[in-house]
């Protein structure tokens, strides 16, 4: 077993596709973390907003949470309508591409992208946050921490949707039980009608340093807004669930908006209850809003680590949810022409490799720039995701109205959730601009710009490529072949005679003083060698043989002396093409690599880019070791 094996598994076959698919119970883990662990980074953020308000902030945390809470629950409804309407893929790119037309659907697909990004960011960040709440030494470490993140989820997902679902399973339902509950028993202790007193009191609140304003509240509601950036997951991976896939479908996107709710209004009560505040993480003892609630409902016992161990792995694992769905979109993007192919190709493990891997390439960076600090990370996240929620929803609403008057409740509720994502939109937008929303405002046009360009390249490409009509066949005449000879040996000699089964005009080209001005070329010997071996024997069987040349190389270059006798080749015979046959030893360990030129790479590569539309360039193998074998 080589160590590709072993990190990513076997190569599968076309045939095993369906056999890497999943159901419900794997894809609530590989659909869900990113909805389920920001209910941390959800609450966290309004309530750092809150901060300046002191204990005066706690009354207000409610109120923001259920209006988060009530916009999940339209959500949830219009995007139970896309899968049924878009079985097989209901993103907001296929919904607006269908729908609302080309500009549209890249920008969905411009913001989707951006999101899925900051996801893998924040996510990843918010982990380390939660790890470093619970051993304060790691708080010089978290950029490391987060990097080794990205690296284990990115080797997990490389092995393949399935595979990656299975292995977040049991982190992801011990973080259920456990924070619903803690949150259970909570609110238990709230029912009984007394003040329940927290078994470890959390940091006390600050001073109240102004009055809530309108503006304040809504800073607040866009910033938990990121609570809700995981639901649109479900639609954008239809293709990872096997049969029956809308039972599938539907029982993954109502657990995962069921779960979110429970926990999003459990922690606003319960941080009320417990006088629960946000905590500067970039601040020694920095503890985490959930790491407060556990310690207050359930103390510092084997139950706290055990939660938090669980938050941790899902806060790291919530990335997961990008990974399973930025290879995807970027597959369809491709396949319409907007993104390199080797978006839409699958790899060793029929997952979209490339994808993965500039997904995490880039969310790396991300975490570099900003130090790995959740706060520094928020205020780009959810504008994409809300851009998202809103084109998707106008798209199925232009869908329903195109149907029949038969669907016009169907049409009110995606008509609602355009409505109600939009005036959200708004609101993050314009809270957060100031304190870094205008950077993904610049990312998503520069986005499209990108996209755009590269389908301007493809159709271009196709346009000059495109030759209808039968195939010519009158300017078919045997080109002059030039080989390439270092010296006589028998590489040299399989290229001659594979060049004499294309044409009777061969040139051996040998470049002299290519080794610099103190190498003695031994050009005479070479010219007898060469009468002798070759010469004579092809024209004793009655062929024309090949001339040798020698071309002096005095800046120690082959292509350009080699291009100054092709380009007068062409003159000279303008209605016959030039073919060059490049002999080539095959390496195959990295240290014969190492004692090679690869001179005959570079030859090929500069006159492939810099020959004409008559120059025709080929590579005569020579394998080492193994013709000898063979022989």
């Amino acid at each position: 077993m080589n160590l590709s094996t072993l990190l990513f598994g076997r190569r599968l076959a076309n045939r095993e596709h369906e056999d890497k698919k999943i159901g419900w119970i794997a894809a609530v883990p590989a659909m869900g973390l990113d909805g389920l662990g920001s209910s941390s980074y959800g609450p966290e953020a309004a309530l750092t907003v809150l901060i300046p308000l002191g204990p005066l902030g706690l009354g207000y945390i409610g109120p923001v949470i259920g209006c988060i809470v009530g916009l999940l629950a339209i959500l949830y409804f219009s995007y139970r309508q896309t899968l049924a309407a878009y079985p097989t893929n209901g993103g907001a790119y296929v919904v607006a591409k269908e729908n609302l037309g080309e500009y549209p659907s890249l920008l969905a697909a411009a913001a989707l992208m951006i999101d899925y990004v900051l996801n893998v960011a924040v996510g990843v960040s918010a982990g380390v946050g939660a790890l470093v709440s619970a051993i304060p030494d790691l708080h010089p470490y978290i950029l490391p921490l987060c990097l080794g993140i990205v690296l284990l989820v990115t080797l997990a997902n490389l092995r393949g949707t399935g595979e990656a679902g299975w292995l977040f399973a049991l982190p992801t339902y011990v973080f259920v039980i456990c924070f619903l509950g803690a949150i259970g028993y909570g609110l238990v202790g709230i029912g009984l009608g007394e003040r329940p007193a927290p078994i470890v009191e959390p940091p006390p609140l600050g001073p109240t340093a102004e009055g809530a304003t309108l503006w304040l509240l809504m800073h607040a509601f866009a910033s938990g807004c990121t609570a809700m950036t995981g639901v649109e997951a479900v639609s954008n991976g239809m293709g990872s669930f096997r049969q029956p896939v809308m039972r599938n479908a539907y029982l993954t996107l109502t657990i995962i908006v069921v779960i979110l709710g429970l926990l999003l209004g459990g922690i606003a009560i319960l941080a009320t209850a417990f006088e629960i505040g946000a905590m500067d993480q970039t601040k020694e003892g920095y503890q985490s809003v959930l790491s407060q609630l556990l310690a207050a409902v359930a103390g510092h016992g084997a139950f706290y680590y055990i939660a938090m161990t669980s938050l941790l792995s899902v806060l790291c694992l919530s990335a997961n949810t990008s990974f399973v769905g930025f290879p995807r979109l970027c597959q369809m993007v491709a396949a319409d022409g907007y993104l390199p192919k080797a978006f839409a190709q699958p790899g060793r493990r029929l997952v979209f490799t490339a994808g993965i891997l500039f997904l995490s390439g880039v969310a790396g960076l991300l975490l570099l720039v900003f130090g790995g600090i959740t706060d520094n990370l928020i205020p780009l996240f959810a504008i994409g995701a809300f851009l998202t929620f809103t084109i998707s929803q106008a798209g199925m609403t232009v869908h329903w109205r195109r149907r029949s008057t038969h669907h016009r409740a169907k049409l009110v509720m995606n008509g609602l959730g355009a409505v109600s994502t939009a005036a959200a939109l708004i609101i993050i937008l314009v809270a957060k601009f100031a304190e870094g929303a205008w950077i993904t405002l610049m990312a998503v046009p520069m986005a499209i710009l990108v996209l755009k360009s590269v389908k301007s390249y493809y159709a271009s490409l196709q346009r000059e490529l495109r030759k209808p009509g039968p195939i010519t066949i009158e300017d078919i005449e045997p080109p002059t072949v030039l080989v390439v000879t270092e010296t006589w040996n028998r590489l040299s000699e399989r290229a001659i005679k594979f060049a004499l089964t294309i044409s009777p005009d061969v040139v051996a080209v040998h470049f002299i003083r290519l080794g610099g001005p103190d190498r003695e070329e031994g050009e005479n010997g070479l010219r007898e060698e060469w009468r002798v071996d070759v010469e004579e024997p092809i024209a004793a069987r009655g062929l024309k043989p090949p001339r040798l040349m020698l071309i002096p190389a005095p800046y120690r270059q082959l292509h350009e002396p080699l291009l100054r006798l092709i380009e007068k080749l062409d003159a000279d015979s303008p209605e016959r093409r030039v073919a060059v046959l490049i002999p080539e030893t095959v390496k195959d360990r990295w240290w014969q690599k190492l004692l090679h030129m690869n001179r005959a790479g570079r030859l090929r590569t500069k006159l492939v880019r810099l020959g004409g539309p008559r120059l025709t360039v080929a590579t005569v193998p020579w394998r080492l070791y193994r013709e000898e074998q063979t022989a």
